[in-house]
C-alpha cells in the first residue's frame, strides 16, 4: 500500500519527502509526479513505507500538518482507476464519435 500526500509546495523534492517520512519508519519509495508538458511538480506525491504500522503512524502525524507553508493532506492512496471507455472512442484512427460531419469507419 502507499500513502497519498497532497497540497504540496511545488518546491518539494523526493529527498524532502524521504527525510520527513523517514521519521516514521523505513521509506521504500517516493514518487513525485510531474506535468508532461512543463516538467513541473503536480503538487502531490506517493510514499511507500516499510510496514502498515509505519504508514499509519505517518498518516496520523502528518495529515493536516503545516509544512513548507502548506497544510498537508495525507491518507492511504486509493488504487489507480482504470481509464475505461467514457463514450466516443477512436474509430479507425479518425477521432471519436459524435458531432455529425464525416465519420469514417
Amino acid at each position: 500500500m502507499s500513502i497519498y500526500v497532497g497540497n504540496l509546495s511545488y518546491d518539494v523534492t523526493e529527498a524532502d519527502l524521504n527525510e520527513v517520512f523517514a521519521e516514521y519508519g523505513t521509506v521504500k519509495r517516493v514518487q513525485v509526479p510531474t506535468d508532461r508538458e512543463t516538467g513541473r511538480m503536480r503538487g502531490f506525491a506517493f510514499v511507500e513505507m516499510g510496514s502498515d504500522a509505519e504508514e499509519t503512524a505517518a498518516i496520523e502525524a502528518l495529515d493536516g500538518a503545516e509544512w513548507m507553508g502548506r497544510s498537508l493532506k495525507v491518507n492511504k492512496a486509493r488504487p489507480k482507476e482504470s481509464k475505461g471507455s467514457f463514450g466516443g472512442g477512436n474509430r479507425g484512427g479518425y477521432g471519436g464519435g459524435g458531432g455529425g460531419g464525416r465519420n469514417r469507419y
